[in-house]
């Protein structure tokens, strides 16, 4: 590391120094990049590839710190956004809600178990996801409000977008287990699509993902309490709530 302490005192080269410090970086992470395709349960294509989790883990099964974040699940219009959101151990997720009624975010299975409660428009709750896992999301009150949290124990992940395009950043050199969620598939059909990368310097290509969505049965959630939903919604707004 002579030649770049030499440089480093030399003022009059910023920018050849700019220069090699991203180059030594891009020596120490490389981005894995793809396409994800959705097959319908009639095997038609669909159009909206969005909301596939695609994330890395260790091949050896090392612990890896997984960088905890503060992100956010907005309420808004009667509907969770995004709907779907990955994030890493030991994250928090904000739960604003923006519409002019109340609102109560809660999951009863799968992942972390949690409740915050019935609360008014221009507040918040926040909940801190400690352990990995699936963690599907409704409203006590409008039961077609629904999202999903992938809480994953590893910083690099994506979820894909409308076109199935995903990129997972800054993956240090090394072999690793691809790992893929989508909520219209069967644990079966996810575990077939795991497979081996090893990255190096280089960015990475990965060949067209085709997940299918035969064989997944959506089952009709209940609320909080474990009963059915009321079978006609009455939202009072709020006095003074935006509209």
């Amino acid at each position: 590391m002579t030649w770049l302490w030499r440089i480093c005192s030399d003022r009059s080269r910023p920018r050849l120094l700019a220069a090699l410090l991203a180059a030594a970086l891009s020596l120490e992470a490389a981005a894995i990049t793809g396409k994800v395709a959705l097959q319908r349960s009639n095997g038609k294509p669909s159009h909206d590839c969005s909301g596939v989790v695609l994330w890395l883990e260790p091949a050896g099964g090392a612990p890896v710190d997984p960088h905890p974040i503060a992100a956010k699940m907005v309420q808004k219009d009667k509907k969770f956004a995004p709907h779907v959101l990955a994030i890493p151990v030991g994250s928090s997720v904000d739960f604003p809600n923006f519409d002019p009624i109340f609102h109560n975010a809660f999951s009863n299975y799968n992942g972390q178990i949690f409740d915050v409660g019935l609360y008014p428009p221009r507040t918040s709750r926040i909940v801190r996801f400690r352990r990995r896992g699936v963690v599907r999301v409704f409203c006590n009150i409008h039961p077609a409000m629904s999202a999903v949290i992938a809480v994953l124990p590893t910083p690099w992940f994506d979820v894909s977008v409308r076109t199935g395009a995903f990129e997972i950043r800054d993956a240090p050199p090394g072999a690793y287990l691809l790992k893929v969620f989508h909520e219209r598939a069967t644990e079966a059909t996810l575990r077939k699509l795991e497979r081996r990368v090893v990255v190096s310097a280089a960015s990475l290509e990965l060949p067209r993902i085709v997940i299918s969505e035969a064989g997944y049965i959506p089952l009709p959630h209940k609320n909080k309490y474990g009963r059915e939903y009321p079978t006609v919604i009455r939202d009072t707004p709020i006095y003074g709530a935006p509209q």
